[in-house]
């Protein structure tokens, strides 16, 4: 028997595909599964448009069976099989597709289509086998044939027994290694994994012979076991049925099936879309933030299946950044897959589900706000910060549709609001959202700086979050109202009368405030009298685009470039403390500089910020007290 060689380039594309095109051996199975899986639909299109055909469904289905001791794994299906020229052509030039060829002349009618877009994968069975014997009998053909190749020196074809018609795929597995272990491929349980991996869905039963045990009549502790054939996988997904048909039980059981994760999802979406791009999707909202979520470990994406078959466990150009939390599938059969099915070409089509995807998230996270606050409050207080995140990077190019989406704790309402909510309370003589940043709502709270908004009647967002404010200086607007921190320079609160009292104030105090200024050169800008403060003494307020919270984060963080707010410090000018500033200016400048250093430091505390020098504090303190 003459051995054939494989045409053109095909012996180095063979040596370059099992060296390199698939990343992990156990592939191999999900591709033998898939081309048998064709096969089969390729006879029920024949039967729809042949009437001497009868397709009886449950006359087709593929086996897989191992045997350690000949270290043979076979793969069988009753599908259509293959005729002597269609070895030659299909098994005889990589990447030349029956599948596709089949697909191209036929195009199917009823939703029943062909995986396979190039020919390669049948030949990923070298990774594992040293030689491969196919035996297939065509239908309509009296005659069967048996191709066997040992890789890339070539082929033989020759005549073969086979009483029905389908195809046989027997791969003789290589001896393990040091290096690779080829045995798992013969194992039971290893072999009921791979195939629940990648071909759990495919539309027709994949059998198997599956030990079993069952204790003995009469029996406690002695065991018989006994093979039966069991399908090994689901066939029919989830998301393929009606929505109609399935409860919210379906949903999480399919969630904890695919471990998704160990809590109970907060809301599921469910699209089924027939246009210009086919695809199903099941997309989940989880209710706990996963351990790694905020490390360089974590990985975003949905498990990706063509036509059933799972290409990639974690796609991530199907979901944005500030959607990475979303877990789930899409199925879609109009996706252009590259040579080795294991990754996506960058196509319009991945674009468009993409785009769809992240609208419908974002329709679902607006329903759940809505409709269900209290479930969208512990979906935000686990992933509200990515959210801010969103609409922070890109320069903000995702600001418009997260903006709804947020929520900050309100002075007023005493819990969680959205900016829709906090501007639709808003006095018509308020000009801006009012915010104040902080470590926690508490020590917000007792912020010297709220007093005056608050006493206006005014709503004030509270910023616990070091992403809060960068995220709001890229929003910079809502519903054309301006953000504004209560301890900005300018409030747009107090009226002309007293401007005109303040002003005049601070004009007479201007030389003790000068001095003040200069012993503090350096750390603060200016030393002004308040137009905010009320009962306490001082505080500190930001002139400029740094705010004195951007500058706790940015000064800890490892690139740290020194960026600071540039501070002024505020005197109350109608607190007591500002009368022993006053005759300390007059008459003993050692106690005016004492006191000016106390109050800067009480600021600075104030604030969170460090003091420079907390022993001479210390010991100010002291001179103050003896």
């Amino acid at each position: 028997m003459t051995k054939k060689q494989f045409k053109a380039e095909s012996k180095r594309l063979l040596e370059m595909m099992i060296n390199s095109i698939y990343t992990q051996k156990e592939i191999f199975l999900r591709e033998l599964i898939s081309n048998a899986s064709d096969a089969i639909d390729k006879m029920y299109y024949k039967a729809l448009t042949d009437d001497s055909i009868t397709f009886n469904k449950d006359e087709y289905y593929i086996k897989v069976a191992a045997d350690k001791d000949n270290r043979t794994l076979t793969i069988t299906d009753t599908g259509i099989g293959m005729t002597k020229e269609e070895l030659e052509a299909n098994l005889g030039t990589i990447a030349k597709s029956g599948s596709l060829a089949f697909k191209t002349e036929n195009e199917s009618q009823d939703g029943h289509d062909i995986i396979g877009q190039f020919g390669v994968g049948f030949y990923s069975a070298f990774m594992v086998a040293d030689q491969v014997t196919v035996v297939t009998r065509s239908i309509g053909s009296e005659e069967a044939f048996k191709w066997q190749s040992d890789g890339a020196e070539g082929y033989t074809i020759e005549l073969a027994e086979k009483d029905s018609v389908g195809t046989i795929i027997e791969l003789k597995m290589k001896e393990s290694t040091e290096e690779e272990n080829y045995d798992e491929f013969l194992e039971e349980f290893r072999l009921k994994a791979i195939i629940k991996k990648y071909s759990d869905f495919i539309r027709y039963p994949i059998k198997m012979d599956v030990v079993e045990r069952s204790l003995k009549e009469g029996s406690d502790n002695e065991w018989d076991e006994y093979t039966e054939e069991q399908t090994i996988n689901s066939m029919v997904p989830i998301w393929r049925k009606n929505k109609s048909e399935l409860t919210d039980e379906d949903y999480d059981h399919f969630y904890q099936e695919k471990h998704y994760g160990f809590d109970k999802p907060l809301k599921h979406i469910h699209i089924s879309v027939d246009g210009a791009v086919r695809y199903n999707a099941i997309l989940y909202i989880p209710e706990n933030i996963p351990f790694d979520y905020y490390s360089k470990e974590y990985e975003k994406g949905l498990e990706l299946y063509s036509n059933g078959v799972l290409i990639m466990n974690k796609c991530a150009d199907l979901l944005p950044d500030h959607f990475s939390f979303v877990k789930g599938m899409v199925d879609s059969e109009d996706l252009s897959l590259n040579i080795s099915r294991e990754i996506l070409q960058h196509d319009r089509q991945l674009k468009l589900i993409a785009k769809n995807i992240n609208n419908k998230i974002k329709s679902g996270l607006q329903s759940l706000l809505k409709d269900e606050r209290e479930k969208y409050e512990t979906f935000y207080n686990a992933f509200g910060r990515q959210l801010k995140y969103g609409v922070y990077t890109d320069f903000g190019a995702n600001k418009e549709a997260l903006q709804d989406l947020l929520m900050f704790y309100s002075s007023t309402e005493k819990k969680m609001v959205t900016l829709q909510e906090y501007v639709s309370r808003m006095p018509e003589d308020q000009k801006y959202i009012y915010y104040a940043t902080g470590e926690s709502n508490e020590r917000i709270e007792k912020l010297p700086q709220i007093e005056v908004v608050t006493d206006k009647g005014y709503e004030v967002l509270y910023f616990t979050e070091d992403i809060d404010e960068f995220a709001i200086k890229m929003l910079q607007t809502y519903k054309e109202k301006e953000f504004r921190s209560v301890s900005s320079g300018d409030l747009g609160i107090e009226n002309e009368e007293s401007n005109e009292n303040n002003a005049t104030e601070e004009q007479s105090h201007k030389e003790l405030l000068d001095k003040m200024k200069e012993i503090l050169a350096g750390k603060v800008k200016d030393v002004r009298a308040s137009k905010r403060l009320k009962t306490h003494p001082v505080c500190l307020s930001a002139d400029g685009e740094v705010t004195i919270e951007m500058e706790k984060i940015l000064q800890a963080m490892p690139d740290n470039q020194n960026i600071k707010a540039d501070k002024i410090l505020e005197i109350n000018p109608n607190h007591e403390v500002f009368l022993s500033l006053k005759n300390a200016f007059a008459s003993d400048a050692e106690k005016l500089s004492l006191y000016t250093n106390l109050l800067y430091n009480q600021a600075l505390l104030i604030e969170g910020l460090p003091i420079n020098d907390p022993l001479e504090f210390t010991n100010d303190i002291c001179k103050v007290m003896v």
